[in-house]
């Protein structure tokens, strides 16, 4: 065990003096995996070059550029602003109403992006003139964008859901239907969230103008393209009709021709959506890459085994353990990356849970929420970096603000989802 502290706390040193976290996780795991066997750095490189072309060959994993290119044709038909407009106009007269419109709309949108980022930074161009021209406080603005952008990585398709798939080996489709369910009930809880603040505060956001019902149901024409690619994509896998990689694919290509459809999509546009995927997806690759390497590197020394019987030592209950697990990811999803942190500590919490007698796909979901709770999580939350790139006339410590109500609605949810496994269980276990 004492090899796999020694060897956290080398990564930890070294992402802490700047080293890309990818390089990190990589060179603690190949001189680690070397260490354990007798200083061999040839079976340790043997290992690596093997883990890089498996990696890079993985059929399962080109899902990942495909949905990320889903998204980026997405964004780039225009659908964000459509489902605002939906959602505005039902709820929008509602004190708080823009603001629980940007959350539905983020859900949405996420159904069919599978990107936080992206869609934080949507609707910080969609949303935010909106909810300023009625008058919104910046604190309430800020909060519900960047909250309402962590939906687009748990309600199906979800990148993060495949790579933990990849990574524990766990059915990506199962994972796919699991995040159903808690999506629903997060974007309830942030809408609540919400509620809460325009009832203390109710100046932070005024009612905006009611629609009639006819303006209500010409408003929803605008969002059939949405339904019918969630419902191509997502209704395909489950329906049989093809994988969850052949799902990545079609979606791809039905987002390509609403794009086209649109005439949004010009080869300057296509150009720009191929190269920004080609980025995103090498950065992901190599921060998996590295995880991998470094899990190696740990599943060869006795720390997994350890750990687990010096928790079984204690005697406590089970979920117990799970809890103070996602304390964990809580606290360093303050202070780390969020993909590097669930890949970092996945070799060593993964068999844990799992020894304990938990569903993976569960406890996937779990992961996810936590990093939900980290992209918002000051002072290092992806979200509220994008914010204030976007908005830098909006104070950091105003989006800092904002974001709290929020937070504690998603501390709520993880805390819900801990007690009560069957809500992100009851649809996988329908389709299995």
């Amino acid at each position: 065990m004492i090899e796999g502290l020694l060897g956290l706390a080398a990564m930890l040193a070294l992402a802490f003096l700047r080293l890309p976290i990818a390089f990190a996780m990589g060179v603690v795991g190949i001189i680690g995996y070397a260490y354990m066997r007798d200083w061999n750095f040839t079976i340790a490189f043997a290992v690596a070059q093997t883990k890089i072309y498996e990696t890079g060959r993985n059929y399962t994993l080109s899902v990942v550029p495909l949905f990320i290119l889903m998204g980026n044709f997405v964004t780039r038909a225009g659908m964000s602003q459509e489902l605002f407009r939906a959602a505005n106009a039902f709820i929008g007269h509602l004190k708080g109403g823009l603001a629980m419109a940007t959350i539905l709309a983020c859900a949405g949108f996420g159904a069919i992006c599978g990107s936080s980022i992206a869609t934080a930074a949507t609707f910080a161009k969609v949303a935010y003139p909106s909810m300023r021209r009625f008058g919104y406080k910046d604190t309430l603005a800020t909060g519900a964008i960047a909250s309402g952008g962590t939906l687009g990585i748990l309600i199906p398709p979800s990148t993060i859901l495949v790579l933990y798939g990849v990574f524990t080996e766990t059915n990506i489709g199962l994972l796919f239907a699991a995040g159903v369910i808690p999506g629903i009930l997060a974007a309830a809880l942030l809408c609540l969230a919400v509620r809460w603040v325009v009832w203390r505060d109710p100046a932070a956001g005024p009612p905006g103008e009611r629609s009639s019902w006819r303006e209500r149901a010409q408003s929803l024409k605008g969002v059939w393209a949405v339904v019918v690619l969630f419902v191509f994509v997502i209704g395909g896998i489950y329906g049989g009709l093809f994988t969850a990689t052949e799902g990545a694919g079609m979606g791809a290509f039905g987002a390509m021709a609403f794009a086209l459809w649109r005439r949004a999509l010009s080869w300057q546009t296509l150009y720009a959506a191929l190269v920004e995927s080609g980025r995103t997806t090498a950065m992901l690759f190599m921060i998996l890459i590295g995880a991998l390497m470094f899990a190696d590197f740990i599943n060869i020394t006795s720390m997994p085994g350890d750990l687990k019987d010096f928790v079984s030592s204690f005697q406590i209950h089970p979920i117990m353990v799970v809890f103070a697990i996602c304390a964990i990811y809580v606290i360093l999803g303050t202070a780390m990356e969020e993909l590097s942190m669930v890949l970092l500590t996945l070799p060593v919490f993964f068999p844990l849970v799992v020894s304990l007698g938990f569903d993976p796909i569960w406890f996937g979901i779990l992961v996810v929420t936590v990093v939900e709770i980290g992209l918002i999580s000051p002072p290092v939350g992806m979200n509220l970096f994008v914010l204030k790139t976007l908005l830098p006339q909006v104070p950091t410590g105003t989006v800092f603000r904002g974001v709290m109500p929020f937070m504690l609605a998603d501390v709520i949810r993880l805390a819900i989802l801990i007690t009560f496994p069957i809500i992100a269980l009851w649809l996988p276990n329908l389709v299995r």
